[in-house]
């Protein structure tokens, strides 16, 4: 859905908010003016050869900031992909990146294709010649610019890519970093898939752990029982609503997709959704809930929590005034405008934004990075250490209770979580769950002490550029 004509564009909405957030803040001209552009971005145009014919494709990368290489940034595949909202998309990495406190800079691609008018072969030969284009002119590097999946990739297409860059560059030690977001079996890291999604559940919980918060968004007690409405089924609403529903007790009452919406005030079951979207490629017909033909008309439903999670600008100028949800939660890139944002904090609600939520992705992707240029597994050298030494301390605990006479000792269930030593999977989380509590601490300590900061969004911002700045200053800019 896209915003109404009178309202600015994706690019527009952004640096609107850069401007609002720049407004509180002591920068120079020059280095507020550096921060806010995009570096440079790269437009190619490739011909490849598929049912008997030449068809051409056009494609991006564009890099937004290089205050801290390599820049960091997912290439999508879709129809809709253009400059402005490559850079856009760019920008918004570089400030997510920053907040998170991950070092890239950020980056964005995006190739014009309708992914379901190929076959899966003929998808195979068009990715790795866009990879090609891009890696020739070092746009895909392990130490200057690392693309992920996004909208309309996966792990599919990041195989393709990193096995494109190994023919490429076959003296490369470090190819497999070159991207992230791979299979396992390829180079990639255990919870990559879902951390999105899973990022998304870390957010809220963190802002439910804070009761001044909650009060500003007229909420209270904990997430168990919240009425949750999520746009978008894809892989970050998915996971999103599978972690809050089966882990936090949510209920989720109304799930939007591209064919319609599905509202059950019950609660939805995720995974018997999930598996109808697979096998018919929408939410008809669905046997569970109510069907609603105009889906986006959900996003007006009167819910605890309401999550976009997949297209840009779908609350605007057009629904703003009539969402009910006391707080919206950012997961996809960019889906409030600017001016559907002036109105809904005026009407009290609050708004965790994108910045902030959807950054686990990027997060778990630094993991990965990182594990890639370490060449080991994340908790092959110290788990069954840590496993002995549980043992130990079980071992002796048992012995004081028998000693002691207690008629209980420890479970046999405790014994066994208790033992166990972390693999790369709870590392992963740990290391995920850290980040974006760090990170929220770091934005509500600026919404709540600083002068002229009156909603978490441009808290994000202020701390963002902030740390853009330091790093620009620190290199003599």
């Amino acid at each position: 859905m896209n915003a109404p004509h009178r309202e600015p564009g994706f690019r527009d909405s952004v640096n609107m908010m850069f401007n609002h957030a720049v407004r509180l803040m002591d920068l120079t001209p020059g280095l507020e003016e550096k921060i806010r552009v995009c570096n440079s971005t790269y437009t190619v145009r490739f011909g490849v050869r598929l049912r008997g014919t030449i068809h051409t494709f056009t494609g991006y990368r564009s890099v937004h900031s290089e205050h801290m290489e390599p820049v960091k940034g997912g290439i999508r595949f879709a129809m809709g992909v253009n400059q402005d909202e490559v850079e856009a998309l760019a920008a918004l990495m570089t400030f997510k990146c920053a907040l998170v406190e991950v070092p890239f800079g950020g980056s964005k691609g995006g190739l014009r294709i309708d992914p379901r008018e190929w076959d899966e072969h003929e998808m195979e030969l068009i990715t790795r010649r866009f990879a090609y284009e891009l890696a020739k002119r070092d746009l895909i590097h392990p130490s200057q610019n690392v693309p992920a999946p996004d909208m309309g990739t996966g792990e599919r297409e990041m195989a393709w890519i990193v096995d494109q860059y190994r023919r490429m560059n076959t003296t490369d030690i470090n190819a497999s970093a070159c991207v992230t977001g791979k299979p396992l079996n390829a180079g990639g890291i255990a919870g990559r898939v879902e951390a999105t999604g899973r990022g998304v559940q870390y957010a809220i919980q963190e802002f439910f752990r804070h009761p001044e918060d909650l009060k500003a968004a007229g909420l209270e007690g904990d997430l168990e029982g919240k009425r949750v409405v999520i746009q978008g089924l894809g892989n970050v609403g998915y996971h999103a609503a599978k972690f809050l529903s089966e882990e936090d007790g949510c209920k989720i009452v109304g799930v939007i997709e591209r064919d319609g919406a599905i509202l059950d005030p019950n609660g939805i079951p995720i995974e018997f959704l999930r598996s109808h979207v697979q096998a018919s490629g929408g939410v008809k017909d669905f046997p569970r809930g109510t069907y609603v033909e105009d889906g986006q008309s959900l996003l007006e439903h009167d819910c605890d929590i309401l999550i976009p999670a997949a297209l840009e600008s779908v609350i605007n100028l057009t629904n703003a005034e009539r969402i009910k949800a006391p707080l919206i939660v950012e997961a996809a890139n960019g889906p409030i405008t600017a001016g559907a944002d002036d109105i809904l904090r005026s009407r009290g609600k609050v708004i965790i934004p994108d910045l902030y939520v959807n950054a686990g992705g990027v997060t778990v992707s630094y993991f990965e990075w990182v594990k890639n240029l370490s060449h080991i597994r994340f908790g092959r050298m110290q788990r069954r250490q840590e496993e002995a030494q549980n043992q130990m301390l079980v071992k002796e605990i048992d012995r004081i209770l028998s000693v002691s006479g207690a008629e209980h000792g420890l479970s046999k269930a405790f014994k066994e979580q208790f033992v166990r030593g972390a693999g790369e999977l709870e590392l992963v989380r740990s290391g995920l769950d850290d980040t974006m509590r760090t990170a929220y601490q770091s934005m509500r300590e600026v919404w709540h002490s600083r002068k002229g900061v009156e909603d978490l969004r441009t808290a994000a911002y202020i701390v963002s550029i902030g740390r853009v700045a330091g790093s620009y200053r620190s290199k003599g800019l």
